[in-house]
């Protein structure tokens, strides 16, 4: 069987990187209405464990995608 088509890997890290884009924007806005200083916010965002599990599956599917591709060019 073989592994996903690259076009497979851009539309994943696309949609993913579009929901963990939406969803900092979310911590934002609300951070915002309550007047959470900015730092704190970045704090925030830095230490969102969902975000941080989108941004590791993120390049985990940048590395899959890459190791796809350098195979394909031997």
């Amino acid at each position: 069987m073989n592994g996903p088509t690259e076009e497979e890997f851009e539309e994943s890290i696309k949609e993913l990187s579009e929901y963990k884009n939406r969803l900092e924007k979310e911590v934002v806005t609300i951070s915002k209405k309550l007047k959470i200083p900015k730092r704190k916010i970045e704090s925030i965002i830095n230490s969102h464990q969902e975000l941080n599990k989108i941004k590791i599956i993120l390049s985990k599917l940048y590395k899959q995608k890459e190791n796809s591709t350098s195979k394909l060019i031997l």
